[in-house]
């Protein structure tokens, strides 16, 4: 176990003293803020790698299922996740100005259903409902009424999701007046589910491929991190946020997916800069730790969903992160908090 004093912060931060070229000095004139430069730099290689390739899929005659599997693991491996964490981060803080504001489209509408994400569903259910309600019991990807070590209950937690979100999240914005999110959400689906119906029908396999498996794909692993994300609720204080999510810590997630590890921080101050969450972590150690929120290192959300897919309390233990030196707790202690704070909570709405 590693004591807070003992901390040293490996995840990205901004460097001031970073060397701009002319392109990026020309690139920043469009973007609300310079430390955004690598969104657009994702964003480049995207529509150099990703649209060139599905775009093949489409007008090649000779369709090849292991190609297309190279294609899924290229884009699953290396991009997906960022592409993801990038979509997080402008739907809290818009990438371009005011101005430009067009350009604020193509995130979610050019380049999301490559990956999985139907336009404007991720702001409206992530901004419009998710961080609202903070993961209690009106929060329809809450984590409370589920015994959060059980495969069985995840599923049941993600088929719900999958299978009713268009309704539930539609019902959930017109009750709380949040029209213009829902019609926004609701154009959003409907021009996917129209789109891919169409290009279903003159190439199955190419649509299949290219829109239809990104987006189960995508919903799953999303379902799964916000299940790692909210898996550790202290039952007498659900709606705190040190007490109700948790943070991973110099993982190399951080850096691929621009520092989403962060998750208390974020919960706290959703439009923190992905670079200032690391410092603030830092700086704010004390507080965490008065909070006993649980923090890990090395591990991300998916890895934390896993493990305690498999009830592998030891290892979650293993890379806890023990934020009060003065009084460290023993492995069987750290084991015995975590089963703690992942056991069913009855709710009203359960």
């Amino acid at each position: 176990m590693q004591a807070a004093i003992d901390i040293k912060i490996t995840d990205p931060v901004y460097k001031t003293d970073a060397l701009i070229n002319p392109v990026q000095k020309f690139l920043q004139g469009f973007i609300n803020d310079k430390r955004d430069l690598p969104f657009l730099r994702l964003c480049v290689v995207i529509c150099c790698t990703t649209i060139p390739a599905a775009v093949y899929f489409f007008v090649t005659d000779n369709f090849n299922w292991w190609l297309a599997l190279a294609y899924f693991l290229f884009n699953a491996i290396f991009l997906m996740g960022s592409y993801i964490l990038m979509l997080h981060n402008t739907s809290h803080r818009c990438l371009f100005k005011r101005k430009y504001n067009s350009l604020n489209k193509i995130i979610p509408w050019v380049l999301g259903p490559f990956f999985g994400e139907t336009p404007e569903s991720y702001f409206a259910h992530h901004v419009g409902m998710h961080h609202p309600e903070n993961n209690l019991p009106e929060d329809l990807s809450s984590t409370m009424k589920y015994q959060r070590d059980s495969f069985r209950d995840f599923m049941r937690y993600f088929l719900q999701f999958f299978i009713f979100v268009i309704a539930d999240l539609s019902v959930y914005l017109k009750r709380k007046g949040r029209n213009k999110i829902r019609q926004k959400f609701l154009s959003g689906e409907f021009t996917w589910y129209v789109v891919v119906a169409i290009l279903l029908y003159f190439n199955w396999r190419a649509t299949f491929v290219v829109f239809v498996f990104p987006l189960i794909f995508t919903r799953f692993m999303m379902m799964a991190g916000n299940w790692g994300q909210h898996a550790f609720i202290d039952l007498e204080t659900p709606a705190n946020c040190y007490r109700n999510s948790i943070t991973c810590i110099n993982s190399p997630y951080n850096k691929q997916c621009f520092n989403d590890g962060y998750h208390i921080g974020h919960h706290l101050y959703p439009t923190m800069h992905w670079t200032d969450m690391p410092v603030n972590f830092k700086e704010n150690i004390s507080s965490y730790a008065k909070e006993k929120a649980i923090v890990f290192r090395k591990l991300d959300f998916s890895m934390v969903w896993f493990l305690l897919m498999i009830k592998s309390y030891g290892t979650l233990a293993k890379y806890y992160v023990e934020l009060n030196p003065e009084e460290p707790k023993t492995k069987m202690e750290i084991i015995a908090l975590l089963k703690e704070r992942t056991r069913k909570i009855e709710t009203k709405s359960a």
